[in-house]
């Protein structure tokens, strides 16, 4: 039992090691370098102004750069300024709908000023609205752009980035009102681009071409994602951000930017599918109709002051424009939060492939996409999600109570023959091999399996990653209150017991080199108490190695303390609300079963200094 114990024991410090490194020291090097890069850039776009080359898949699935002297589909502007100058400096449709607010660029047709009107970059109720989109050539541009291209990726006489459009009929996007835009190329071809959207985060866009020609004209629809600068992301392994697609066999794509930097281009074909970039909690995707076969690219352009990251797909079949008649083809635009009801309805309107994969549930899946159903409905009772993951604890302490009773059980059995292992264990303290047959007699006799302590650790490991998975990917749970200083759940404890929560008029995690310990807060103090209390109640390590052992045991709340301060605090009050409950449910077992809990008198022995002829064994 020993053995195997430790073997679980190590693994969960092997965890915590982990996960310690990310938080401590992975993590603040990354944002520090992150940092310096954002200075460096800022200081490159002082001196350059950013000038970009989009180059997108063409139907045959040749390479056909877009770069030329004329403006092409995602070429980036060379005209840099701030956000707000940019959007001052064009004339604009205007977008206001119950989520969305912005406005579409005339100068190109792009989708390039958008904000979520649900949520904000804080918990404060005046902090500014999540800006998901922004016009290229400022800070961080991001955008969608829609148009044709025609056969080998030529582009003559076609819309492109530097086309101004006019607006026919209304002049403000809403949920109602579609806008549409017009351009004639002055060759007999006039272009025009019906932009609708719905009360999320749904753009249907209908593009149509009249032809005055006297011959027929075979065109292409492309569409794109182009993000400027390399985002800052969390850096966290369990959680994707970059470009994502779902295409035909290739399946669920996820790339770093690290990837698209090193590649350059990656080319898929595909029926149908999606693609386009995700941070955490919010996405911009684009996809054809879901029976249009397609040729798609995930590419990579830098110039130097900065790095152009593009997702993009054109049809394979061409629209074929008959003289003297008018073709259309329609696509799609999703740019919002990753709201998991929004995307399963997207998918099932739609017909779009596996959508729901712009929320990363991770290969866990199977355990996580339930618990996030599970704690939503729970919310719908409750009305708070701190309550809900509390109601889920004990659910999921029901669902295991045969195998934590038996655990249980059998810790208690451990507790009793507690003096006769000891008389073992003096008997053939010199032989190792006979030691261990008594025991294992001993085991028989009482029907004890030695194993079965291990459940309650097994158990929650795949349970306590699915949770910290829900609280860490999907967005009902950011800025989801709890009672208290507590008013986001996806975030760490922010109170410090170093400064008493507050009380002393200073932010420890300043301190130099030991400041990222010192932000303990009290929820993480509390889930320590209660690990240490519940450690307590474990029969006390036997053996040659039990005080080695035992040592372990000591440390190890204190560790994990440390190491779930920087957790969501909807992980660390799950923990220290199951401790808990693991507390009361074994303090009864073990009275049950007849075995004395001196509960107190063994959380004093762990402050005592043992005498040199105590041993290992006792507590």
């Amino acid at each position: 039992m020993n053995e195997t114990r430790n073997y679980i024991l190590a693994f969960a410090l092997s965890l915590a090691v982990l996960l310690g490194w990310q938080f401590f020291i992975s993590g603040p090097q990354l944002e520090r370098a992150q940092q310096q890069a954002e200075q460096q850039q800022a200081q490159a776009e002082a001196e350059a102004a950013a000038n970009g080359e989009s180059v997108l898949p063409t139907p045959d699935g040749s390479t056909q750069s877009n770069a030329t002297t004329t403006a092409q589909p995602g070429a980036v502007s060379a005209v840099a300024g701030t956000r707000e100058e940019l959007i001052a400096a064009s004339d604009r449709v205007k977008i206001d709908t119950p989520s969305l607010s912005g406005s579409i660029n005339l100068t190109g047709g792009r989708i390039d000023d958008l904000e979520l009107k649900k949520y904000r970059q804080t918990i404060e109720d005046d902090s500014p609205t999540v800006t998901l989109l922004s016009p290229a050539g400022s800070p961080h541009g991001y955008y969608a752009e829609q148009g044709w291209i025609g056969a080998g990726g030529k582009r003559d006489g076609l819309p492109g980035a530097d086309t101004v459009w006019s607006v026919s009929g209304n002049d403000t996007l809403t949920t109602s009102s579609p806008v549409t835009l017009t351009w004639d190329n002055g060759e007999g071809l006039t272009f025009s681009r019906t932009i609708s959207v719905d009360e999320d985060y749904l753009f249907t866009i209908e593009q149509s071409v009249a032809n005055s020609t006297g011959g027929d004209v075979a065109l292409f629809p492309y569409s794109l994602v182009m993000r400027q600068e390399t985002p800052r992301t969390s850096g966290f392994f369990i959680l994707h951000e970059g470009p994502i697609g779902v295409l035909g066999d290739k399946n669920l794509m996820e790339l770093t930017y690290g990837n698209v930097k090193d590649d350059s281009q990656i080319d898929v074909e595909a029926t149908g599918g999606w693609l386009g970039i995700t941070d955490k909690y919010w996405a911009t995707a684009v996809f054809p109709d879901p029976e249009s076969a397609i040729n798609a690219r995930f590419s990579y352009s830098g110039t130097g002051a900065r790095d152009n990251y593009q997702t993009s797909y054109v049809g394979r079949s061409p629209v074929v424009v008959p003289g003297g008649g008018e073709a259309k083809s329609v696509g799609y635009v999703f740019a919002g939060a990753k709201v998991e009801e929004i995307l399963d309805q997207y998918q099932q309107e739609i017909g779009v492939d596996r959508l729901e994969l712009l929320i990363d549930w991770g290969w866990l899946h199977f355990i996580t996409k339930p618990m996030f159903y599970l704690i939503k409905a729970l919310y719908g009772v409750l009305g708070n999600f701190g309550l809900s993951i509390l109601a889920v604890t004990v659910i999921i302490k029901i669902l295991f109570f045969w195998f934590a009773n038996k655990s249980y059980a059998s810790m208690a059995s451990m507790k009793k023959v507690q003096p006769e292992m000891k008389s073992i264990q003096e008997r053939f303290k010199d032989d190792r091999a006979e030691q261990q047959k008594a025991m294992m007699e001993l085991y028989k006799r009482e029907k004890i399996n030695p194993l079965a302590g291990c459940w309650p650790i097994l158990i929650q490991i795949p349970v306590f990653f699915a949770l910290y998975k829900t609280l860490f990917i999907t967005i009902e749970m950011r800025h989801a209150p709890f009672f208290g200083w507590i008013q986001d759940l996806a975030a760490p404890d922010p109170t410090s017991i170093f400064n008493l929560a507050g009380l002393l008029p200073y932010d420890p995690s300043v301190v130099p080199v030991i400041g990222g310990f010192l932000s303990l807060g009290v929820w993480p103090l509390i889930m320590g108490i209660t690990m240490f209390v519940q450690m307590r109640l474990n029969p006390p390590p036997s053996g040659p190695n039990a005080e080695t052992q035992q040592l372990i045991f000591t440390w190890m709340p204190v560790v994990f303390t440390f190491m779930l301060a920087g957790f969501p605090a909807g992980l660390v009050i799950y923990w220290a609300w199951n401790n808990f409950l693991s507390v009361i449910q074994q303090y009864v077992i073990m009275r049950r079963h007849g075995v004395e809990v001196n509960l107190l008198g063994n959380i004093a022995s762990a402050f005592k200094r043992k005498k040199p002829d105590e041993g290992g064994a006792k507590s």
